[in-house]
């Protein structure tokens, strides 16, 4: 059993009493990490998502690539007309935004689709999933009139009818916020990391780590699938990583839904080989408070984000058990400078179209973030399809076309 090196420091004293006493309510009186992280998160009233929307952005804990500015969006919007006329234009053309966060990326979206392609627009139905209120409420504030004028609708994804989308489903960062359970090596067995209750530190309880049986088959199954043995050698005893079920899980949910179209995901992550490489013995779990990062989950609790790193080589192999189809996988910055970023710099170096130096600047900088190597340029873009005719699936995606460098 291992101890949290620090106690609760500013955590939602609220949220730590109603874990503990699910805890105490559990089985053997543990849950699984993955619980923990699903409480701490998304908890109806105390999780971090729920309460918190302020903290995303410059001042909060993560900026997101819609946080730099409209380019983003409207360079995503440039892919997502050609998916429609891929699809033989639609009427209706459905995308569905899920985990739409502060609604920056569906605002630049919509503004574009309505400025620059309205027959497209005309026909359009932009839905959001989205489990937070307090999201929700921000995203309604943002899109205003659009939304109001029916053309947004937010979902649960129990309201939204079994093969019923034609269009493009999409996420921008929200597979890394799923919660994963927590595996460790021990003797040469795959045991699970458990969140139960230690000692009371200041009048609050404290949580601890124990290791126990996996709670889940699935987890030995999603191992073996990978054709990874993480309980022998190269791998040290005492090796800890995350895996994700839920994003399984979610990608059914997504295949169910959509009749024929495209899943279109955006993330940091790696392939399951680097994933699980045997030199990264800690996993990828980490923490954000005030844009600095620890790898620490029991400290400001429901008042931090946790993340982990997304295997882009499991989507695409269980994506493959539930009906979606691999069209591509690239980087954002790859997948950005074919939809036109490129150009975009270039337009910045005519005086003409900037109204002042410091627009001029900005900018600039905004779209170097975007395509930056060492940041968000690196993140992973895997494209999916399913119910594609083989003319459909052959013919080729602009975001997949790299302009020679």
């Amino acid at each position: 059993m291992s101890v949290s090196p620090q106690p609760h420091l500013s955590s939602n004293p609220q949220l730590v009493h109603l874990l503990a006493d699910h805890i105490l309510a559990s089985p053997q009186q543990r849950i699984t990490f993955a619980d923990y992280m699903d409480w701490v998160l998304y908890h109806p009233q105390h999780g971090y998502y729920s309460r918190y929307a302020e903290k995303i952005g410059a001042q909060g804990d993560f900026v997101t690539s819609p946080h730099m500015g409209r380019d983003f969006g409207e360079l995503l919007a440039v892919q997502m007309v050609q998916l429609w006329h891929h699809l033989d234009r639609p009427q209706p053309f459905h995308l569905l935004e899920m985990g739409a966060g502060q609604g920056l990326l569906a605002h630049d979206v919509l503004r574009y689709l309505a400025d620059h392609h309205p027959d497209c627009f005309q026909v359009l139905e932009y839905g959001i999933v989205e489990k937070s209120p307090a999201l929700i409420a921000e995203q309604r504030q943002r899109l205003g009139a659009i939304a109001s004028s029916g053309t947004v609708r937010w979902y649960t994804w129990d309201q939204i009818p079994s093969q019923s989308l034609v269009g493009c489903c999409f996420s921008n960062e929200l597979v890394d916020a799923f919660p994963v359970h927590l595996v460790e090596t021990q003797q040469q067995q795959l045991r699970e990391v458990y969140v139960t209750l230690g000692p009371s530190t200041d009048d609050l309880p404290q949580f601890v780590e124990q290791l126990g049986d996996l709670s889940s088959d699935r987890l030995c199954t999603y191992f073996e699938t990978l054709g990874i043995d993480i309980t022998h050698a190269p791998y040290p005893d005492g090796y800890r990583t995350e895996v994700n079920l839920v994003a399984q899980d979610w990608l059914h949910t997504v295949a169910q839904r959509l009749q024929r179209g495209y899943l279109l995901t955006i993330d940091y992550g790696y392939t399951a080989q680097r994933y699980y490489a045997p030199t990264r013995t800690g996993g990828t779990l980490q923490c954000y408070y005030h844009h600095a990062h620890h790898s620490d989950p029991y400290r400001y609790i429901g008042q931090q984000d946790l993340t982990a790193h997304v295997n882009f080589t499991d989507l695409e192999r269980h994506g493959e058990t539930v009906g979606l189809s691999k069209l591509g996988f690239t980087q954002q910055g790859l997948l950005l400078m074919a939809l036109g970023l490129g150009d975009r710099l270039a337009l910045l170096s005519n005086p003409a179209t900037v109204p002042d130096v410091q627009t001029l600047f900005q900018r600039r900088e905004a779209l170097h973030a975007l395509m930056n190597p060492m940041g968000l340029g690196n993140f992973g873009v895997l494209i999916q399809s399913k119910g594609l005719t083989d003319v459909e699936r052959q013919q080729p995606l602009q975001g997949l076309h790299h302009p020679p460098l």
